[in-house]
């Protein structure tokens, strides 16, 4: 082994432990570590603009950027408060009626947006419910985080795990629908049965502030109508342009570029109203740890453990799935699930390439295990790092350990109930 090659390891490594312990943001981190993999000559500025093997995957960057221009605008017609307002009026103030709507809500949001961006829109409203109904937030927050995760599951652009892994295998959106989301519309339902154990204890329901509650009006909350009425029929072109897309000839990425430049031109926002809730640190974040990775791919380390990993598989490929379903789900949970499918989608790839046909599943089983796994720890996903940090903002804060429990849980029921599912479908 070389001593580039070394080098190379010790950085990605260590940039895994500090993306994994937080110590240093991981932004930073991602770039610090990009920028020494090209100091040591892991890489160059071609092989990180321009190769499709081991450069920064614009599809992803430029899907995402898309997405979160049109959220971006949306939320700003109050969209997302009505809905939780609504849900909370519906429901009658019943607090578990109310966690069984807003998870059901977060879940079907995520699948067609991103869960990152469901949980910013939904968790301040859901702070402001539970403050009008004197209920804990903190069981809500956690529901609508592993609700996110689970739903997410479902679609291409629902998970950034998931964009990572149709980049790389040339999968559509209707491929994600047609394989994942019958699954993930039985999990959801398990979900709920498993949210009424864990919280139905500390939901307590108080007839004085359900009438406080009663008294909103969801209606305030749309601040602009006819800025709602353009998103949405946006959005809906763009979800069109997914479901099409094969025909049309376009790529995701495209399509959610021509909608977010067609939702700014009809709604002719100022600049900062279009790009101000672009996280361009999450992008940032992306473009680094695909140079990180690329790195090792173009030393062959990559291949080389795609040939080891080909070679202990054989023909087997259930039980590669298998091992890669719950690898996934467990590996998900320690590091952010980002990061872990950006490292395994290239050997993934070379599995596939290699058993063809028969080995395909194996990315449906590295979508489940590291989208699903996500939820098991605090730091297992990118929107549960979020959520935590809007609840202490809010004087809620939930610690490691109480997410943590929860977590493990919901990972263990959801990820075993998946394999069974591989096997019927692609295996039996």
């Amino acid at each position: 082994m070389s001593v580039q090659i070394v080098l190379a390891l010790v950085v990605f490594v260590a940039a895994y432990v500090f993306i994994a312990t937080e110590k240093i943001s991981r932004v930073t981190v991602a770039l610090v570590g990009a920028a020494l993999m090209v100091v040591i000559g892991a890489t160059d500025d071609h092989g990180i603009f321009f190769s499709e093997d081991s450069g920064i995957d614009w599809n992803v960057i430029f899907l995402l950027l898309g997405m979160m221009i049109i959220v971006g605008i949306l939320k700003q017609s109050g969209v997302f408060e009505f809905l939780a307002i609504w849900a909370a009026k519906r429901a009658r103030g019943r607090p578990f009626v109310i966690m069984v709507m807003l998870v059901v809500i977060t879940a079907v949001l995520s699948a067609f947006l991103d869960n990152v961006t469901t949980v910013l829109l939904i968790a301040p409203v859901t702070l402001l419910i539970c403050e009008r109904l004197a209920a804990p937030a903190i069981p809500f927050l956690i529901a609508e985080v592993m609700s996110s995760n689970i739903g997410g599951t479902a679609t291409l652009i629902g998970d950034p795990p998931n964009i990572i892994i149709a980049s790389r295998a040339g999968l559509t959106f209707n491929d994600f629908v047609v394989n994942l989301a019958p699954l993930i519309a039985i999990l959801l339902v398990v979900f709920i049965g498993l949210c009424w154990l864990m919280f139905r204890k500390s939901l307590k329901y108080n007839a004085e502030r359900v009438k406080r509650v009663m008294a909103l009006n969801e209606r305030e909350a749309i601040r602009d109508v006819p800025l709602l009425v353009k998103s949405l029929v946006v959005l809906g072109l763009v979800l069109a342009g997914f479901i099409l897309h094969s025909l049309i000839g376009l790529e995701p990425a495209i399509v959610a570029l021509l909608g977010a430049g067609l939702l700014a031109l009809v709604t002719r926002l100022e600049p900062r109203k279009i790009f101000g809730d672009v996280e361009w640190e999450t992008l940032l974040f992306f473009a680094g740890l695909f140079i990180m990775v690329g790195s090792l791919v173009n030393l062959g380390v990559i291949e080389a453990l795609g040939t080891a990993a080909t070679q202990a598989v054989g023909d087997n490929y259930f039980g590669a799935a298998a091992g890669l379903l719950f690898g996934s789900a467990i590996f998900s949970g320690i590091v952010d699930n980002i990061p872990f499918v950006a490292t395994l989608a290239p050997l993934t790839n070379d599995l596939v390439q290699a058993g063809g046909a028969a080995a395909h599943p194996l990315w449906w089983a590295l979508a489940l295990g590291a989208d699903l796994g996500g939820n098991a720890t605090a730091i297992g996903a990118s929107a549960n790092v979020v959520a935590i940090g809007i609840a202490k903002r809010n004087g809620q804060p939930i610690s490691f350990w109480t997410f943590t429990k929860y977590g493990l849980i919901v990972t263990a029921v959801t990820v075993t109930l998946s394999l069974p599912y591989l096997w019927l479908r692609y295996f039996m």
